[in-house]
């Protein structure tokens, strides 16, 4: 059983990858990527926080790599899929504190982290610490919206406990 639990958890990491790499064209531009923490909360959710960071780090570095996408791509993604992850454990399952976390982790955080890494990679010296606050935020709250309804309706109908229970992770039955 517990090899059987490991290949799940490898598929769905990779399907979250892949899916991750593949639908954030989808309303993007620099420092504008709402499907990316569509994602990062929704794999918070089903996999817990490590594996969203590890997802996260992934879908990044193949963005970056096959669509010349700059570091934003990591600094956009890392820290909100950490801290989505870490809020909806110590909330006891809100998916609300996932997205908030999201919001926290890379509307604030990443966007706050992206100056000093794209002047070092750019040399942008014309923007400031806050440049990137204003399209992180959008995306996040844009992106949260879609991933909190979704995962509010696969909770509601008891399919997101399922699906976690399949995973081998913590579960917060909150669907009541």
């Amino acid at each position: 059983m517990k090899k059987q639990n490991n290949l799940l958890v490898m598929v769905f990491l990779s399907m979250f990858v892949t899916i991750g790499v593949v639908i954030s064209p989808i309303l993007r531009f620099e420092g504008f990527a709402p499907t990316a923490h569509f994602i990062n909360i929704v794999c918070s959710v089903f996999m817990g926080p490590w594996y969203s960071l590890l997802n996260g780090i992934l879908t990044a570095f193949i963005r970056m790599s096959l669509m010349a996408i700059p570091p934003l791509a990591l600094t956009g993604q890392v820290f909100g899929a950490c801290l989505s992850g870490i809020f909806y454990r110590i909330s006891n399952g809100s998916i609300l504190a996932a997205v908030v976390g999201e919001i926290i982790g890379t509307g604030i955080i990443g966007a706050i982290i992206s100056y000093p890494v794209m002047a070092l990679f750019y040399g942008n010296g014309d923007i400031t610490w806050f440049y990137y606050l204003p399209s992180f935020l959008i995306a996040t709250i844009m992106g949260g919206s879609v991933a909190f309804l979704f995962l509010k309706t696969l909770q509601k109908s008891k399919v997101l406990i399922k699906i976690q229970r399949k995973l081998g992770i913590q579960v917060y039955d909150q669907a009541k």
